[in-house]
């Protein structure tokens, strides 16, 4: 199991009361279950449902979460839907 760093971004932040925490996982998909189980529960669950996310500053675009691998020291960016321009 890998240990990753989530780091959460404006409702994100809001809904995990944290700017980040680790996690063990090894897909995104996992990190994603995980994350609510921490900290934020069903409101936190809400926020990612409509997130794009960054792997070490990649975008992870449109592919399934359970497809993008997580390795030891990835850092997952948490980035809820912007308004504005």
């Amino acid at each position: 199991m890998a240990i990753v760093t989530m780091r959460y971004w404006a409702a994100a932040k809001d809904a995990a009361g944290v700017a980040e925490h680790q996690l063990a996982a090894d897909t995104l998909a996992a990190a994603l279950i995980a994350a609510p189980e921490i900290n934020g529960g069903a409101r936190l669950r809400a926020v990612l449902d409509r997130s794009s996310f960054l792997i070490d500053g990649h975008p992870v675009g449109r592919r399934a979460a359970d497809s993008v691998m997580l390795g030891d020291g990835n850092v997952i960016e948490v980035l809820p839907p912007f308004a504005g321009g």
